[in-house]
């Protein structure tokens, strides 16, 4: 039943990349043939490309397949690079759909060190009361949340308290999708959220 669900999960998933058109902002700069960045350039990032000023690469460019590729604003963290989704709102699958055209995740939090690193980015960001979208899901199992990012369960958890609850709202939608909220001003914690909530999100890419 488990892998019957994650089945369904991944072709849902791919029909909505497939067959529907995500209207993104116009400061996105979407264009026919592709997603453009805030900056112009095209939002591809390049997992090789290393930088210098320490936690954040936001000017990284690449020639290698004949094309210049300009890298979002990432935060660095170990083997994994963050991006905030902060330009507009989505549902948990059209997050997940917009991370992977830009070659990306939905993000995983694997440590206290890192979820305190990611917290930290967000709130110097300016979004620390914001609702974050990440890869957690028990859409296959209930109760048993996983990464969509990597398909490991959760080893770490910072959940809000009395979550995951799993609501029940009037029209049948139960909280299936992982998001991270200031409930309460406790802290960027976790809660479970029913996956049509729109919201923005946090997209992740290895390094490694």
């Amino acid at each position: 039943m488990c892998q019957r669900r994650i089945l369904c999960v991944m072709i849902v998933m791919s029909w909505i990349a497939n067959t529907h058109t995500v209207s993104y902002p116009s400061s996105l700069g979407k264009t026919e043939s592709g997603y453009k960045g805030a900056y112009g350039k095209s939002n591809i990032y390049n997992p090789n490309r290393s930088d210098d000023d320490g936690d954040k690469c936001t000017s990284c460019n690449d020639d290698d397949l004949g094309v210049t590729r300009w890298t979002m604003p990432l935060l660095k963290s170990g083997e994994k690079r963050y991006y905030l989704g902060i330009f507009f709102k989505a549902n948990w699958f059209k997050a997940q759909q917009y991370c992977r055209f830009h070659g990306m995740h939905l993000a995983s939090i694997s440590s206290q060190q890192e979820n305190d690193k990611l917290e930290q980015y967000v709130k110097d960001s300016g979004y620390g009361r914001e609702h974050f979208w990440t890869s957690g899901t028990d859409l296959a199992e209930e109760g048993n949340f996983f990464w969509m990012a990597n398909g490991r369960p959760l080893t770490f958890v910072n959940w809000n308290a009395g979550e995951p609850n799993n609501f029940r709202y009037e029209n049948g939608e139960e909280e299936n999708c992982l998001e991270l909220w200031n409930r309460d001003d406790k802290g960027l914690k976790w809660n479970d959220s029913p996956c049509s909530f729109e919201t923005f999100f946090i997209c992740e890419v290895r390094t490694d």
